[in-house]
């Protein structure tokens, strides 16, 4: 007899529970619908393209991430986003679309990182984007916050901010003071403000940018209050830069139009400190935080772009979009007790035979699926208290038990598993009882 192999999971795979998984798919259900009524359209892409298709925009550690392989003669790689394959379908069917082309898409996406606790090899993305035809009104960057407030309202969440600013602004700033090579470096710096602290930031900009200048930055990203105030602070800058004035402007319509798509404003703020993207957004961009719980870092980000398909046509096709990263989110969540899926089930009703003939087991499973319960039959041959125990992790609501006795008088025996009361029904109360 041949040695059995030991069963395991590759790291940074998720794997769940079933009753994990059907919480998962809950949240993941309760995106789509979001999505949804918002009137993007789906789109299912496929997860493995030809590495040339993929690899277009990749460099760097992105590249180095990449799965990879041959079959044949053809190099192929695992979809990396959603970003770079809705890029290449935008270009390919151009002439079948209509813009704006508003899509979402959920589906795995694959990098191979290190694997550590929380951070997967393969994952779900929940994306949403909306595509112009040569350009993209700012009002649209103004309606993505609109589906974030009410995917997470939707999610079971209150307090939590969008946090919102524009490359524009950041970028006319650095060019004002001379430092526009440095900016990349500058707003990485910026962007572990969270982690470390102004003070540390301030340190770290020291090494490279003239103290003068490190004065204005930090009283930059310091500006407080409202949103409206702190239009007026940016405003009170006096920056004489023409990108500055044109990032303020989309800023100020931004928030304008947010309040109109019904964001309370304690829901929303502007960020100045956001600053992620360096080398992809190009306007508006987004971080979400869950006030409580702001160690577990953005839960929804993104931006606007201008060079979407830059790599496959030299038709301009600027874009806003966000990305849930749902199988991240789902872990960080359960990890931290915010959600427990312990309770979760997916079936209303067990079935349980004890008698030897199974036919009304099997009608009466049909009768209460036909009134569309989820029902499912236990006719085993096994101890009435061990089926008891596998209704109980099941989280079953309803237990029917038919035994020689319910046979003969037509009837069933129907025990409310939260308070454990039963009772003896016939067929045609079942429904009713349960419902």
């Amino acid at each position: 007899m041949s040695e059995k192999i030991k069963p395991r999971t590759l790291p940074g795979f998720m794997e769940l529970l079933p009753n994990e998984q059907i919480l998962f798919n809950k949240m993941k259900d309760t995106i789509q619908k979001s999505y949804e009524k918002y009137g993007f359209l789906p789109l299912n892409t496929p997860i493995i393209e030809s590495a040339d298709i993929l690899l277009a925009k990749a460099g760097g550690e992105t590249e180095k991430q990449i799965y990879k392989f041959q079959k044949g003669d053809n190099d192929l790689a695992l979809r990396f986003d959603l970003t770079v394959p809705l890029a290449k379908y935008v270009t390919q069917y151009y002439d079948k679309l209509t813009f704006p082309f508003k899509r979402y898409q959920i589906g795995k996406v694959y990098r191979g990182e290190k694997a550590q606790r929380g951070r997967y090899r393969e994952f779900y993305q929940c994306d949403i984007d909306i595509i112009g035809n040569g350009k993209l009104s700012i009002i649209n960057d103004a309606e993505i916050p609109s589906v974030i407030y009410n995917t997470f309202k939707e999610l079971g969440f209150d307090d939590f901010t969008i946090c919102i600013n524009n490359r524009k602004i950041l970028n006319g700033l650095f060019i004002s003071l001379n430092l526009e090579e440095e900016s990349a470096g500058i707003l990485r710096t910026i962007d572990k403000i969270d982690k470390i602290g102004i003070d540390k930031v301030k340190e770290e900009l020291l090494r490279d940018v003239e103290s003068d200048k490190v004065e204005t930055i930090i009283k930059f990203i310091m500006i407080d209050g409202d949103n409206e105030n702190k239009i007026k602070d940016l405003e009170n800058l006096e920056v004489d830069n023409e990108i500055f004035q044109q990032g303020l402007e989309e800023l100020r319509q931004v928030t304008k139009y947010i309040k109109i798509f019904g964001v309370p404003e304690e829901n929303f703020k502007i960020d100045l400190t956001i600053a992620r993207g360096l080398d992809y957004y190009t306007g508006t961009v987004y971080e979400t935080f869950l006030n409580k719980y702001r160690n577990l870092g953005s839960v929804c980000s993104g931006g606007r772009y201008d060079n979407l398909t830059e790599y496959y046509t030299d038709r301009k096709m600027p874009g806003v979009g966000i990305s849930i990263g749902l199988s991240r989110l789902f872990f960080q969540l359960e990890d931290n007790n915010i959600i427990n899926a312990e309770n979760e089930s997916i079936s209303d009703v067990l079935v349980i035979s004890m008698a030897d003939e199974y036919e009304m087991c099997a009608e009466v499973a049909t009768k209460l699926r036909n009134e569309g319960l989820n029902v499912q039959i236990n006719i085993e041959e096994q101890k009435l208290g061990k089926k008891f125990k596998g209704a109980d992790k099941l989280n079953v609501k309803y237990v029917i038990i038919i035994g020689e006795e319910e046979v003969k008088n037509k009837v069933v025996s129907l025990k409310n598993m939260k308070t454990g009361e039963q009772q003896t029904v016939t067929i045609e109360e079942i429904v009713d009882k349960i419902k």
